[in-house]
């Protein structure tokens, strides 16, 4: 996913402020499971929410104002209730790793409480 960086996204310095990487992190999560063919809204109405349980980033560079993005998101495992995502975010122009992210989603029932995380939701998230 590319992500163009606009002045509200920085600081008075003009680099993006460290928790808007968080935005980014979810927005490049949302697309991977779009492209996979499940959509979130349709997701949360079936019945299956999932929620970030942890989340680890290392700044290594920063982004400015102008600068564009490219987020990914790639699965690095997935156990009975939980994904295990592995995150990325380059500097579009120069290649250069400017954020690199491991978030686990945990997917939760109706009262908040770990749940297993359906079959074909399974499939779909693995599917190539």
């Amino acid at each position: 996913m590319e992500k163009r960086i606009y002045y509200h996204d920085t600081d008075a310095g003009g680099v993006v402020y460290y928790g808007t990487y968080l935005k980014y992190l979810e927005e490049s999560r949302t697309e991977f499971m779009e492209q996979k063919g499940l959509n979130v809204k349709e997701l949360k109405s079936s019945g299956f929410e999932y929620a970030v349980r942890k989340c680890s980033l290392v700044y290594k560079k920063p982004a400015r104002y102008g600068d564009t993005l490219i987020c990914s998101a790639s699965i690095s495992k997935i156990t009975a209730a939980q994904i295990f995502f592995h995150q990325q975010i380059h500097h579009k122009e120069t290649r250069e790793l400017l954020v690199d992210a491991e978030v686990t989603l945990v997917s939760l029932n109706e009262d908040f409480k770990a749940t297993p995380i359906p079959e074909a939701i399974k499939e779909q998230l693995l599917k190539t």
